[in-house]
């Protein structure tokens, strides 16, 4: 099976969503962003292998930020979008990505790139995670780092449990094992703190 981080970049909750369970149902540890904002905290926390990015963002245009995504990342990236035209297309790729699809767009053929990226990317290295210079970042697992980020954000045991297609005990158990390697086991309001070492403003 193929493994690795994926980082979505989508302002649309329904399709994030759907394509975060998709790829989480598969293995994938899977970090997501609504805005560039918050893309750029993503990249300070961990170096995903695959990018896929919207172009129609709140804060600007992804076309325009993939410049300064390729100063910290070199991840083969994936626009998904709803911007049909061929100058559209053309701009993106231009632009230095990997590959392109518009929406309305089919689940399977999504994955399938995705996936295929992901073959790319393992088969032209020994996959090793790359993770932000903050020494607290360094001591989680891939998969304790996605949980620990949408902890940090706010998000519900239960729900972190089916993003990630685990149990809520292991949920639980994971978040407790994060606490101790983190050194928080004493605080009183550990997500509070885990949000500032994670997702520093």
């Amino acid at each position: 099976m193929v493994d690795g981080i994926v980082l979505m970049v989508e302002d649309n909750p329904k399709i994030l969503d759907i394509n975060r369970q998709m790829l989480a149902k598969m293995g994938l540890v899977v970090l997501t962003a609504k805005t560039i904002a918050e893309t750029r905290e993503r990249l300070a926390i961990a170096a995903p292998d695959v990018v896929v990015l919207d172009i129609m963002l709140p804060d600007g245009s992804g076309i325009e930020f993939l410049s300064e995504l390729r100063e910290v990342c070199d991840a083969p990236v994936l626009f998904l979008t709803a911007k049909t035209e061929q100058a559209d297309i053309i701009a993106g790729l231009t632009a230095g990505g990997n590959d392109y699809i518009t929406k309305p767009y089919d689940i399977d053929e999504f994955r399938a790139r995705v996936m295929g990226f992901l073959q790319l990317v393992n088969s032209m290295k020994t996959k090793q995670v790359k993770t932000a210079p903050a020494p607290m970042a360094s001591l989680l697992t891939t998969k304790e780092l996605a949980i620990a980020v949408m902890a940090a954000e706010g998000t519900s045991s239960k729900n972190i449990a089916e993003q990630c297609c685990i149990s809520d005990i292991r949920v639980r158990m994971c978040l407790t094992g994060i606490y101790k390697k983190l050194g928080l086991t004493d605080k009183k309001n550990k997500r509070a703190a885990l949000a500032k070492i994670l997702l520093p403003r």
